[in-house]
């Protein structure tokens, strides 16, 4: 709260310092173009020729800026930046975009220029001040400049096979850096956690150590296959991906396929509980025939008899340990 009120007002800024803050802006904005430039250049070097293109536009804006606070108020230019300005439009910082993937990037850089813009506009309608009002005019028109600058560049460097290719790369690495290791981690604890489940249920009939043991093996499992998927590949050779984001994919599916079948075990009477965790498992196994028909191009019957037939036979075998 006190940082918040050490903030100026835009309405407080003087014209100099208005000028000095779209300085700083346009050159924030040209290290996160040249960022985003630099991250997608291995594979998608298209898509990084814009971002580079609409970097070098945020410089030329900049040095007209800089020409303009030169004429008028001279070569010292006020240090004034978005964070130093109550109600300011912010950046989000480049590593939560980055890992979000080329659409995402692509949108992140649309709504910059229309943030930017949006504000400029804002604030030369709340000015009285006819120099004042003409600077943020003159700022939005370039904002707005930048988003048809961003169009051409677009055209001239994706065209639609391009695009096509480089949308086939971002959904091949979606599959083999999230869809494949937390389909993994899915069928892992869906189907091995059965077992110690169900053999517990029906040895015991007490649901609370039921549930204690799902939640324990569903956990457990998620541990070891997190780690297990991070460490056996680093992704430099292969492809896949970060070994942090397929790990935290294979861990976290993994922990709520086994957990998906222990909650109902919260509910004291057994065969209430036990009907519902059957109804759970005949759902989870065949939405993972559905996942591994829908992104694996698995044909979706061969999916469900796969993992219908394997969930069967594992529940089975926990039902028969746990009865006898």
């Amino acid at each position: 709260m006190r940082f918040l009120a050490q903030r100026k007002r835009f309405r407080d800024l003087s014209e100099q310092e208005v000028l000095a803050l779209a300085i700083s802006s346009e050159e924030d904005d040209a290290r996160i173009y040249r960022g985003y430039a630099e991250t997608l250049r291995t594979d998608f070097p298209a898509t990084a020729k814009i971002f580079d293109g609409m970097a070098a536009e945020e410089d030329t804006h900049r040095a007209r800026l800089i020409a303009l606070h030169e004429s008028r108020f001279g070569h010292v230019i006020p240090l004034i930046r978005r964070e130093h300005v109550a109600g300011y439009y912010a950046r989000r910082p480049i590593w939560l975009v980055e890992n979000l993937g080329i659409d995402r990037i692509r949108s992140e850089a649309e709504a910059m220029e229309r943030d930017a813009e949006r504000f400029y506009l804002a604030a030369a309608a709340r000015t009285t001040d006819s120099a004042t009002r003409k600077l943020l005019g003159d700022l939005a028109a370039a904002e707005a400049g930048h988003q048809n600058t961003a169009a051409e560049l677009s055209e001239t460097h994706l065209s639609g096979d391009i695009k096509t290719d480089e949308d086939a790369t971002a959904h091949r690495q979606f599959i083999l850096t999230w869809v494949q290791p937390g389909l993994a981690g899915l069928m892992d604890g869906s189907v091995s956690t059965l077992a110690p489940i169900f053999a517990t249920a029906f040895a015991t009939q007490d649901t609370w150590t039921t549930f204690l043991v799902g939640v324990a093996a569903s956990v457990g499992a998620g541990i070891s296959m997190g780690f297990t998927e991070a460490a056996s590949d680093d992704g430099e050779l292969s492809g896949r991906g970060s070994p942090l984001k397929r790990g935290l994919a294979s861990g976290i599916m993994t922990t709520v396929g086994g957990l998906g079948h222990a909650l109902p075990y919260l509910i004291p009477e057994f065969w209430t509980a036990t009907s519902l965790a059957f109804l759970i498992v005949f759902i989870e196994l065949w939405a993972i025939a559905w996942i591994q028909n829908k992104y694996m191009e698995t044909p979706f019957f061969r999916a469900a008899f796969q993992v219908v037939l394997g969930g069967a036979l594992v529940l089975g075998a926990g039902i028969l340990i746990g009865s006898g």
